[in-house]
């Protein structure tokens, strides 16, 4: 054992699609937070743990940060911005494989007005681009702020995945370990169960769909002669057109759906999964802020 053991909070921030999900899962090592090419992926604001010998990495995931067209977006800006209060290293991610632009920049203000803690920029999906681009990427980034230490790394082939770990830890306090070993997330069974339905229907559906979907898991039982959930969940949708369009033909798209969610839920689960889904239209529920959050979303779950 060493002599001391850090431990310490780092609140990863970036636009939309940055790939901030999508590191948190390749430093955990398996899958704890959702991922897609759709804005607004990222709903909750959660915790991840990585806990090593000597130190205790605990990651919180931010919605990506952009210019809000409803009271959904305000509030998911609101939650990420309040995710860099009392934090110990504030990482701000950098697509590799998208020009630095007006949205970084905006994302690289709030960053600056972050006081107390360490920052470090980051530069995601270097798998995408040549490393002459990364590089300039990197320069690009570096105007936007004053920076504590920078990675550039890709998670999707795990390079330079270890670098952001070492490069976190070595600013971590030295403390106490906040959660249990075994523990790699402190989402509630409820949302990670929702989330992993709402991924699959990100992931299969298209245009403004998406964005209007709500996921909530209403109840879930476990039956141990069978060693298997029940879990029944409702899809929340804005407008009847939209129920049509998940439900499909015949149900066959929430079928779908629902094949690759139980796969999901299944291995996280390690036992049988039975899941039964409804959808039902919450007429506007992105402009009601009281509906956002009692869907958990933002800074009301």
């Amino acid at each position: 054992m060493t002599e001391e053991f850090r431990s310490g909070f780092v609140t990863l921030v970036g636009r939309p699609n940055a790939g901030k999900s999508t590191l948190i899962n390749a430093v955990v090592g398996h899958k704890v937070a959702i991922t897609s090419n759709t804005a607004q992926t990222t709903r909750h604001r959660f915790r991840a743990i990585v806990t090593r010998e000597d130190m205790q990495m605990i990651m919180v995931d931010t919605p990506g940060m952009h210019k809000p067209h409803d009271a959904l977006g305000e509030e998911l800006n609101t939650s990420a911005i309040k995710a860099m209060e009392d934090v110990d290293v504030v990482a701000f991610l950098v697509d590799a494989s998208k020009p630095v632009g007006t949205g970084d920049e905006w994302v690289a203000r709030q960053v600056r007005e972050v006081r107390g803690a360490r920052k470090i920029l980051v530069i995601t999906k270097a798998d995408l681009v040549s490393k002459e681009t990364a590089i300039q990427q990197l320069e690009a980034a570096r105007a936007l702020g004053t920076w504590d230490d920078e990675v550039v790394l890709s998670s999707k082939n795990g390079f330079n995945v270890e670098g952001f770990v070492q490069a976190v830890a070595k600013w971590l306090p030295e403390g106490p370990k906040w959660f249990p070993e075994d523990m790699d997330t402190d989402q509630p069974f409820e949302v990670l169960v929702a989330e992993f339905i709402r991924e699959k229907i990100l992931r299969s559906y298209r245009d403004e769909v998406p964005h209007s979907i709500g996921v909530v898991a209403d109840q879930m039982t476990y039956d141990r002669k069978k060693d298997m959930y029940r879990i029944f969940a409702n899809v929340y949708v804005e407008r009847d057109s939209q129920k049509g369009i998940i439900i499909g033909k015949g149900g066959e798209a929430i079928k779908k759906v629902g094949i690759e969610a139980r796969h999901d839920l299944e291995q996280m689960l390690g036992c049988k999964v039975f899941l039964d889904m409804q959808v039902k239209v919450k007429k506007n529920w992105r402009r009601d802020l009281n509906q956002i959050r009692r869907f958990g979303y933002g800074e009301g779950m």
